[in-house]
This record gives C-alpha cells, structure tokens and sequence, in this order.
C-alpha cells in the first residue's frame, strides 16, 4: 500500500473477539464441579450482599425505572429484595449497583482487579426477563444452572483479561472488563450466534472505559458503588442491539490510530495468556467474608483485630502504627487527609485499620458519617505509616499464591511494641476456603433473613442448600422467592 491509503477491506475479526466469542459458545467445555460448587456459593453472596446494600438510602434512591413509572409488571425482571419489575437494561443496572454498593461481593486480584460478581446484574436480569417470556410462549425456562455457567463464563472473561493488562495504569477502571464479559455471556443466553457475540463484544470495546476519577482523592465518590451496575446493564442494551442485527466492528482492538489499543493502551497490546479461557478464575476467586473492605486491605483488618485487645486500653499512648503492604494497595488506598464520604473511608486502609484497632470490628455502618466523627479515628490515623513489602507484591502476583499479604504493628511511647502481625491469605482465599464457608453461609443467611421475609427466607436456604435441586430451579421461580 503506498501513499498512506488505508484500505477499506473489512478485516477478520479480532483474536480476542473471537476467542471469547468461541469460549461463550463452547458450554460442554465447562465440566469442573468445584467452579459450579463455588459459582453456587457466589450466587447466594452476591444476592445477599444487594440484599444488605438496601438498608442504604443513597443506595435505593438510584434504584427503579429510571423514568417513574417505566414498569413491566407481569413481564419484566425482578429486582431482589424489592417490588420492582423492570426492562433487563434497567434491572440489570439495579442488580448491579445493589450487589456493589457496599464492596462486599467477591475479587479477583492480578495485574488488573475487580468483582467478577458484579456480571450476575445483567446475568440475572436478562435470565429472569428470558424464562419469563419462555413461560409465556409455550417453552422450557431457563433453570439456575444455566446462571451459575454464564457467572463461570463472565467471572473466567474478567478474571483472565486481568491476569496481564492493568487498565488502571492507563488511567481506566475497571469495570470496563464487566461491561465486557457480561456482555459476551448475556448475548449468548439471549440466543446470539458466534457473529452477534463478535458484534457485542466490538461495541463493548469500542465504548473504551471510565475514567478512575471517582476511585481516587480528591474525587472520591458514590459513582464507583454503581458504575459496576453502569456497566453490566450497558452490556445487555449491547446484547439486544447486536439481536437485532446492529453491526460489529472487527477490528475495534487492533485498529491503527483509532482502536482500543491505540487509543486507550498506548499502543499496547491486549494480551490473553496462554491458559485461555476455562474455570481458573471461579474456582480461585476470592470472597469477601469477614468485611465490607476494598480487598487490598482485609489481612491488614484480620491483623489489627489480632491486636485490638492490645492497643484498644492504650491509645492515648500509641506512637505509631506501621502497616506493610503490597505495591498495589500502597498505590491504592494508603490515604492521608479528610474523608468525606463512606466511599472515600472504605478505600483507606488507614481508616480500615484504625477502626479495626479501637473498636475490634469493621462493619458498613463504620464508613457512615457519624462513627466517622469519632475523633480518635482521625488522630489513629495520623499515626499511621503504609510501607510496601515487596515479599507481599511478589507473593501477590505470584499465580500459584495470589496471596493478598499485609502486616501490622504496633509501637508504644514508652519504647515498647506489640507483635508484628502478619496475614497473607484473607478467609475468603481459596486457600482457607474449608475454613470460609461456613462464615459464608452465615454471612448469606444473615442479610437473606435481614431482608426476605420469614417464610421465603426459609425456602432460600433449603433450595440453597440441595445443589442438585437449586440448579433445576426455574430462575423465574427463584428470583419470586426474592420479591418483597
């Protein structure tokens, strides 16, 4: 080609294109009992973690059609934990900033991070809407095991995609890779062919991703608790276009000076990494049990608990703290200065630590405005020293480990310190997953219970419990029992 003449040729799509678009199709690959065992236990947390984040005001008022009145009663999908019966774009947003809103649902942790849960709001919403109309045309539902395949398939997208791209290096957040991999999945159970699929997907690209403004002082705000929900429910508006024949762009990656590489990764490629796509990722996906906590910092709230007891009677003579960390949760949440909202103090590990120090707990009502106010708080945190272990980054980044490390420790004025505390592997590692699904179950229990009425909280938990008969539930039957 001479003179600078770009073809007008339409290329083959793009590789990743058509390798998720391949793995989405490709069900009977799928055959791990541990991924569809874990994938049961993360639906019943999820849909209790949105059960919760309704005892939230700022929550539920971004909840409902997005006009007043825009219902589909009869028809539409079903919001957990409310009346509300809505477009699959619409519920899916809903689901999905429920199930975020108090960063309590599970991580993956990599190059890239992220909640691969955050998909079940478009899996959910469009798995509802489908058995629903199914029913009414004369034909078999969609059943819960085809939900836990598609949050296999959308946590495996998002998992893998960050093995070995760090979008938030460029500046981008990463709920682009929800917008992705639900987007991928939900054009599947809409019925999409290998084309629609590639089609989607192009778009999701193409819409590039949200800036991390919102995760990062002096800007940190609420956005980050929905844009989750943002992405997911962009994801199904994209699956329905692509139904409808939209057309795709193949190479939205690839593409010189305009594509997503080009413009968002300057210049470098995205890389899939040899492994592909499988069940790596649910079977090694990290739960949060223990606390409403940004991941990079459970250990270091297991590690100050360990030393509550100490440090809780002599804070008027505590020194110093010494946190040590990994490079990402240094770069991430070592936060000094005000903190103007929950979702400022929950991406603090000082905050975190210190709360966790004076009263021995951390909950969600420990982000609010008025335990916030307690002033020994802020003077805790002033105190505080965040150094990054690099034994922890590279235990972090290690695949055989994933070990999310950090160390706490106390020193007193009177030249006297507690014991280093270290904690490599939160509860909700796989490594320590014998020991975190009883919590789990008990966490599900007690924000089902905390919602759901009586009766339909006791359905929940025996149906939860018989995998077997969970999975041949019909979705629509199932979301029913979460009406309120």
């Amino acid at each position: 080609m001479s003179g600078g003449v770009i073809s007008a040729v339409r290329p083959e799509p793009d590789a990743c294109l058509r390798q998720i678009a391949d793995y989405v199709h490709s069900l009977e690959a799928i055959t791990s009992e541990e991924a569809f065992g874990t994938a049961r236990l993360c639906l019943m947390d999820t849909l209790g973690c949105g059960l919760l984040a309704l005892n939230y005001p700022a929550c539920t008022k971004l909840l409902g059609p997005i006009v007043p009145g825009a219902t589909m009663p009869g028809t539409g999908a079903r919001v957990p934990g409310t009346s509300f019966e809505l477009d699959p774009v619409q519920a899916a947003f809903n689901i999905g900033t429920a199930i975020r809103w108090l960063d309590y649902n599970d991580t993956w942790l990599a190059a890239e991070w992220g909640h691969p849960s955050d998909n079940l709001g478009g899996i959910l919403a469009v798995a509802d809407y489908l058995s629903r109309r199914r029913v009414r045309e004369g034909e078999k539902p969609l059943v819960i095991r085809d939900v836990l395949l598609a949050m296999i398939q959308a946590h495996e997208i998002q998992g893998v995609l960050a093995l070995e791209n760090s979008f938030n290096r460029v500046g981008l957040d990463h709920v682009l890779l929800v917008r992705i991999a639900s987007t991928g999945v939900v054009t599947r159970l809409l019925g999409g062919t290998r084309e629609d699929v590639i089609n989607a997907l192009s778009n999701a690209f193409i819409d590039g991703g949200a800036l991390r403004t919102y995760r990062h002082a002096p800007n940190t705000g609420s956005r980050k608790s929905w844009a989750a929900g943002d992405a997911t429910s962009r994801a199904v508006r994209l699956a329905l276009h692509a139904l409808r024949g939209e057309m795709g762009y193949p190479s939205a990656l690839t593409a010189k000076i305009w594509g997503f590489q080009d413009v968002l990764l300057r210049k470098n490629p995205l890389r899939i990494p040899p492994q592909g796509f499988g069940s790596y990722v649910m079977e090694n996906v990290l739960f949060k049990i223990s606390f409403p906590a940004e991941f990079h910092a459970q250990t270091a709230v297991e590690a100050a608990l360990t030393l509550h007891p100490q440090a809780a009677k002599r804070l008027g003579e505590i020194e110093r703290v010494v946190i040590e960390t990994q490079e990402s949760g240094k770069r991430i949440i070592d936060k000094t200065g005000p903190l103007d909202n929950p979702a400022d103090r929950d991406h603090c590990i000082q905050y975190m630590v210190a709360v966790a120090l004076i009263f021995g707990r951390l909950t969600a009502e420990d982000y609010e405005d008025e335990r916030a106010r307690d002033p020994r708080i802020d003077a805790l945190r002033e105190k505080m020293e965040v150094v990054e272990n690099k034994p922890f980054t590279t235990d972090y980044l290690d695949p055989s480990k994933r070990s999310i490390g950090n160390a706490v420790q106390v020193f007193l004025n009177d030249n006297t310190e507690t014991e280093r505390v270290a904690v490599e592997y939160p509860i909700g590692h796989r490594r320590r997953r014998k020991e975190g699904i009883p919590r789990l179950l008990e966490k599900f229990e007690r924000n089902l219970r905390g919602r759901i009425p009586p009766r339909n909280a006791d359905a929940i938990l025996a149906l939860c419990a018989d995998p077997e008969r969970l999975a041949a539930t019909p979705v629509h039957r199932f979301m029913d029992l979460f009406v309120v």
